[in-house]
């Protein structure tokens, strides 16, 4: 019987992947948590992969605290008191869509997309323990890389978001990017300084060579 691995090469794109899934051919609940500092078009990019995957997308900013929004429209840093609730509240929120829905309990979903900043190696460690506690779940990260200047650019541009552009060095100050360790282990690493519908393919090609791994 052919491999999921051989059946992706026969196969196109979307097509395959919405079969796989629909077959829950993956051996793994797949959490994609895509990171990076303000400005690096995270929620687009989740959106994105979470439509061409047909999985659920959870907006982490939505389990920030109203007092730390407040905080970061004032351009004050969130500090690790902050973050470290909100980190265990998210992943737990992953988690739970990853389980079977009272309407579709015959199947698990294979994949559940986060937005989360997690600048710091003990942050994306927080989101890690997923995996320990579910041996069946796979966490992966989704580093969108790019420099200050461009990240500032584009946080100017946004309208009516609490994030202000101050906040955007004070992120870039605290980043610990992912070392080659990390990369080795769990970390997907995408350019996103060009125009967002390409950034956008690219992570989706870079999570499709992952899943197709997964056999």
């Amino acid at each position: 019987m052919p491999s999921l691995a051989s059946n992706y090469a026969d196969m196109n794109g979307s097509t395959q992947m919405h079969a796989a899934l629909q077959q829950n051919q993956f051996h793994h609940r797949h959490m994609w948590i895509i990171t990076g500092p303000a400005g690096c078009g995270k929620s687009s990019v989740a959106e994105y992969l979470a439509k061409e995957l047909s999985i659920p997308y959870i907006e982490g900013d939505d389990y920030h605290t109203a007092a730390a929004k407040q905080k970061m429209g004032r351009g004050i840093p969130l500090d690790d008191v902050d973050r470290w609730d909100w980190l265990i509240k998210l992943r737990e929120a992953a988690v739970a869509r990853l389980s079977p829905s009272a309407s579709s309990a015959v199947k698990d979903h294979t994949g559940v997309v986060v937005t989360c900043s997690a600048l710091r190696r003990r942050y994306r460690d927080v989101i890690r323990v997923a995996a320990y506690e579910h041996h069946n779940v796979a966490v992966h990260f989704v580093y969108l890389r790019a420099d200050e200047e461009l990240l500032m650019k584009r946080v100017l541009m946004r309208q009516g978001h609490y994030m202000k552009s101050a906040m955007v060095h004070s992120q870039m100050e605290v980043l610990e990017e992912p070392d080659g360790t990390e990369q080795t282990m769990d970390v997907l690493e995408v350019d996103c300084s060009p125009a967002l519908p390409q950034v956008q393919k690219n992570v989706v090609a870079k999570v499709r060579e992952t899943l197709a791994d997964d056999v």
